[in-house]
């Protein structure tokens, strides 16, 4: 019996080696990621062979009109020719 997809599991390791905590670190920077998010990336990858793709199933037709957002982002789409130089 598996879990449900959409849950968050919590862990504490102790014990990392120095070296694989450099290296880590490393990769997160390089990726300009969270060690949290390298640490979930690499493991998954390790076990299953491939990164878990993001899912956002759950926003898929949620999107609602808002003729006040729209006016908002129009007004910013506007040039100002006097400062436009």
């Amino acid at each position: 019996m598996g879990l449900p997809a959409k849950s968050s599991i919590h862990y504490t390791i102790r014990g990392i080696p120095a070296e694989v905590d450099h290296a880590l670190r490393a990769k997160a920077a390089q990726r300009k990621q969270s060690l949290n998010q390298v640490l979930v990336d690499e493991l998954t990858r390790a076990l299953i062979g491939r990164p878990v793709k993001a899912d956002f199933s759950d926003l898929v037709g949620k999107w609602m009109p808002d003729p006040g957002f729209d006016d908002v982002i129009e007004s910013q789409r506007q040039i100002d020719g006097d400062r436009w130089k």
